[in-house]
């Protein structure tokens, strides 16, 4: 069976929460993060492409 998640959203809550989450296309993952913006700490959002090269991820790693 295939996975067809392209995107996982790992997030941490304004009250402590932990987000856990996937989407499968771009307009699915602003709409995610546009209803839960309000109870995000922005600093703390991390989106995984599952589909980037890998030799894109080591290129586009930051500090």
């Amino acid at each position: 069976m295939e996975s067809r998640c392209r995107y996982v959203i790992s997030a941490v809550g304004k009250g402590g929460e932990t987000y856990y989450t996937s989407c499968d296309n771009k307009q699915e993952l602003k709409e995610w993060i546009a209803d839960n913006q309000e109870q995000l700490v922005m600093d703390e959002l991390k989106i995984i492409d599952k589909n980037k090269n890998p030799l894109l991820k080591w290129l586009s790693f930051k500090k």
